[in-house]
């Protein structure tokens, strides 16, 4: 995920926006795919009891033994390790650790990308480790509906302030808050391009989106307030108020009537999710 330039009002010309070929998007999709079978290698792996560090080497074994794919966010702007975990109150950017261990009632949102055959998928998952809050497990189901209304308004002629108010109204209506410091991205064969994709805004206003746009849609949303606080390792990225936050992302293509969710994975669709 980025941090918006500037301002919240600035927004990337067409012409930064690198449109995808069919060729491209099957790339990309081939891509998705993948990083959705590293969700499902980890669906029962992640329990009570393991590291944040013991998710990231089993993750990046199976990406590059059994995938023969690259873990794209490692050695990514310097960063370490090849994927996030945030852990309950941490927003984003948690850095796997060795002594990290996930505690029975804890949320944890789960960052990946990947990249094979030149193109970057990315997405992220809530797990929740054992029986959680019933305060929690409402926080991550809106969240998760957040992101599937803002993915539900992306086709040709849409807006990005009508995915940005899809997600803040919903978010909002639960009493909850959205983060404004980090936004989704376009994304392809660099993991970060044009446009930023913000998660509040109106409806209507901003860049009117095009068949072969590709970014992601990764609403943070906090419990309590939405300020935010970076932490000293120059990642984490926490809730000021130490209130619960959680976060889900997917990769989507805007098609020439609609979207496709490049990385949807297999639950999604044996719940009735669609790719389009």
């Amino acid at each position: 995920m980025l941090q918006p330039d500037s301002s919240e009002v600035f927004e990337a010309p067409m012409s930064q926006v690198i449109l995808k070929t069919a060729e491209q998007l099957e790339l990309m999709r081939r891509a998705g795919q993948l990083l959705a079978k590293v969700f499902a290698e980890l669906d029962s792996f992640i329990r009570p009891g393991i590291t944040t560090m013991q998710i990231n080497d089993h993750a990046e074994a199976f990406i590059v033994q059994t995938l023969r794919a690259r873990p794209a966010s490692k050695g990514q702007y310097g960063f370490p390790y090849s994927l996030n975990t945030s852990v309950d109150h941490v927003v984003c950017h948690g850095m796997p650790k060795a002594d990290e261990v996930l505690a029975e009632g804890s949320i944890v949102n789960v960052d990946i990308t990947l990249e094979q055959g030149g193109y970057i998928a990315d997405s992220s998952k809530m797990y929740r480790i054992g029986a959680i809050s019933a305060e929690a497990e409402r926080l991550v189901e809106t969240t998760y509906d957040a992101l599937w209304r803002g993915i539900e308004q992306v086709r040709p002629g849409a807006t990005l302030g009508d995915i940005g108010h899809a997600i803040q109204s919903t978010a909002e209506a639960a009493g909850y808050s959205v983060v404004r410091e980090y936004c989704g991205h376009g994304i392809g064969q660099q993991m970060h391009e044009k446009p930023e994709i913000l998660h509040f805004g109106q409806r209507g206003m901003g860049m009117k989106l095009k068949p072969g746009m590709v970014f992601t849609i990764e609403p943070m949303i906090n419990q309590g307030a939405r300020g935010t606080r970076e932490l000293k390792d120059g990642w984490t990225v926490i809730t000021r108020d130490g209130a619960l936050s959680a976060q889900w992302e997917h990769t989507v293509a805007v098609t020439a009537d609609g979207y496709e969710v490049l990385t949807l994975r297999e639950e999604e669709r044996l719940a009735g999710k669609t790719v389009s």
